[in-house]
């Protein structure tokens, strides 16, 4: 999709320098607080400290649902906890189980299976359930919105409780039982995970804070994408550390055949190395071994499931390249087709014209698994910048999996739009699901394009590359970096940071990674010099040695044999405009209108 365009936000000086004073930090770190919002020092402070927390209490209705678990804790009743097959749901479980194992309680759990079961709590299992003996069913990442299923449960004889943190229906309706839900409770920071409601519930039932599961808590909160913000911010924070010291042989065990040395944990590592490992196993198979590996504490059992999950990671990978292998071929000829016959792929929005690609690309394959497409979906999205789903066809069915592509576009509203093509969907603005009769898929995907193309512009689906501090070379060292490192976990709401030079050189590039990345110097309009390196560029930079360049970094800290180093990070660069903006707070003339950015799980389908 070619180089973004840079977006600087406007930056008063007053409030960099008020903020300076007042937390006594660098004139950068007071830009990039700045100009992502936190201009006054009280918020500026409550961001960098990450302190934010609430008590169970503060969800409305807890007591019932804590009243209801106990009453079948002391009868002796079994009670089922049903969780999801992603991280959080497997998390969310694990903690559960956990808490109800240290009360003494008859528990065990039901994890659904992608392909058999579909999402969420559904009838058969409810009464399968019942049939051997559960007389309470504890939902963990699900069921807010499953009315019939909680009435068909009472019918049965059983309980419920609902624990979840998805959007509940459009219509209102809620399951009759006591919920413990951060938005629907009232509930101070409405954007918890799943593992971290039940955290809350967990901390509720024991009387304590259950410290020992903040583990749990980071990696669900990381891999489930929600934002690094409030109260997630701080309970990632003190997860991480928890994690680098667990004493979870599976959890362990998974660092291990990850080579995640926990010395060295962050939200990346998580995100990139344990989180996937567990997923694989739900998305292929069952998720129960990720269970399993988290609540064993045999260490011989843990290294033997988490050799599993690798090896099934490793399935999953070759399976995710065969798909988007095959869905990229089908994009090659859509825009083949659209360049013969002069087919814009919209009806006047102009998101897919000048690519010669549709504005929403609807692809479906035969044999393509239904537990990997969602990934897919996630990954061609973010390289076209527009909506696009997956449909893995069976017989004369197919379950789909879809992404936005950009935040400008509610793709849970496209499907509505669309809905009589659909036989079932469900989702939200960043990411759904749906299930389609394959003779409907042509009508589908007409539909689906004509409404992005209403809708979206190509200002929408334009890469934008969001400049955080301007700097001219003399603070970019260890100080600066360290610095910048009060400002993680980064994620979802908090991305990483980029730091521009607007006047910049570069020099002495030598390729490295067998000619994948480059290595630099950089040379700044300050004469400061910095070493530097790109990644996955080959062996040549977007602009030639000794041009000026305006460039965007990300600083790292660079540990290599014992030793830590200073490290720019090329993110961006494109030959220097004629005029150049000062340093520090004046805005580039090319000013871009801010746009957010994306991701999600699903709420009726999990990709």
């Amino acid at each position: 999709m070619g180089e973004p365009r840079f977006e600087i936000p406007l930056c008063p000086p007053g409030d960099v320098r008020a903020l300076r004073e007042a937390l006594g930090v660098s004139d950068a770190l007071a830009q990039v607080l700045v100009r992502r919002g936190y201009s006054e020092p009280h918020g500026a402070r409550a961001f960098l400290t990450a302190e934010e927390t609430h008590p169970h209490t503060a969800f409305a209705g807890i007591e019932q649902a804590l009243a209801s678990i106990h009453r079948h804790v002391r009868a002796g009743n079994r009670i089922t906890v049903h969780g999801d097959y992603d991280v959080d749901g497997v998390c969310s479980t694990a903690v559960l189980v956990r808490a109800l194992r240290g009360l003494g309680a008859d528990v065990d759990w039901y994890l659904p299976d992608r392909q058999s079961d579909g999402y969420g709590l559904s009838a058969d299992t409810l009464t399968r359930l019942a049939c051997r003996g559960t007389r309470l069913v504890i939902t963990a990442d699900c069921a807010i919105t499953a009315v019939d299923e909680v009435a068909h449960a009472r019918d049965l004889g059983m309980d419920v409780v609902v624990t979840d943190h998805h959007t509940p229906r459009a219509d209102g309706a809620l399951p009759d039982a006591p919920i413990v839900h951060p938005a629907v409770c009232g509930y101070p920071f409405a954007e918890l995970c799943a593992t971290a409601v039940a955290y809350k519930l967990a901390e509720g039932l024991t009387g304590r804070e259950p410290t020992e599961d903040l583990d749990l808590v980071a990696l669900a909160t990381i891999a489930d994408v929600v934002p690094l913000l409030g109260e997630n911010r701080a309970l990632v924070r003190r997860g991480l550390r928890a994690l680098a010291g667990t004493v979870k042989p599976g959890l362990r065990a998974l660092m291990a055949v990850s080579r995640v040395d926990p010395a060295r944990l962050n939200e990346r590592t998580v995100a990139f190395g344990l989180a996937p490992r567990i997923n694989a196993a739900g998305r292929l198979y069952r998720a129960d071994a990720g269970l399993e590996l988290i609540l064993t504490e045999d260490p011989i059992r843990a290294a033997q499931v988490a050799q599993e999950l690798d090896r099934v990671n490793r399935e999953r990978r070759a399976a995710e390249q065969a798909i988007r292998f095959e869905a990229e071929a089908q994009i090659q000829e859509l825009r083949r087709g659209a360049g013969s016959d002069g087919c814009d792929g919209g009806d006047g929005g102009g998101a897919g014209r000048d690519s010669g690609l549709p504005s929403a690309l609807v692809l479906a394959g035969e044999c393509w698994h239904v537990g990997v497409i969602g990934i897919v979906a996630s990954r061609l999205a973010e390289t076209y910048r527009r909506p696009v789903v997956l449909i893995a066809l069976a017989g004369e069915h197919g379950r789909g999996s879809g992404r936005s592509g950009c935040e400008a576009f509610d793709l849970l509203g496209g499907l509505s739009a669309c809905a009589e093509h659909l036989a079932r969907y469900g989702g939200h603005r960043a990411a759904a699901g749906l299930e389609i009769e394959r003779e409907r898929i042509p009508a589908f995907a007409a539909a689906l394009d004509a409404h992005a193309g209403s809708v979206l512009t190509d200002a929408d689906t334009a890469p934008i590359e969001r400049v955080d501090a301007v700097l001219d070379g003399a603070e970019l060292g260890m100080t600066l970096a360290e610095e910048l490192q009060g400002l993680a976990p980064f994620g979802q709401g908090n991305r990483p940071v980029a730091l521009m030079l607007s006047q910049a050189t570069f020099a002495d590039v030598r390729p490295m990674g067998e000619g994948k990345h480059a290595r630099f110097t950089v040379h700044s309009g300050s004469g400061q010099r910095a070493r530097a390196v790109a990644f996955n560029t080959g062996p040549r930079l977007a602009v030639a040695e000794g041009e000026p360049a305006q460039a965007t970094f990300a600083l790292e800290i660079n540990e290599w044999n014992g030793a830590s180093e200073p490290r720019l990070v090329l993110r961006h660069a494109r030959p220097a405009p004629a005029a150049v903006p000062a340093p520090a707070s004046v805005p580039t003339p090319e000013v871009q209108e801010p746009e957010p950015d994306e991701q999600g799980e699903l709420v009726l389908f999990a990709a």
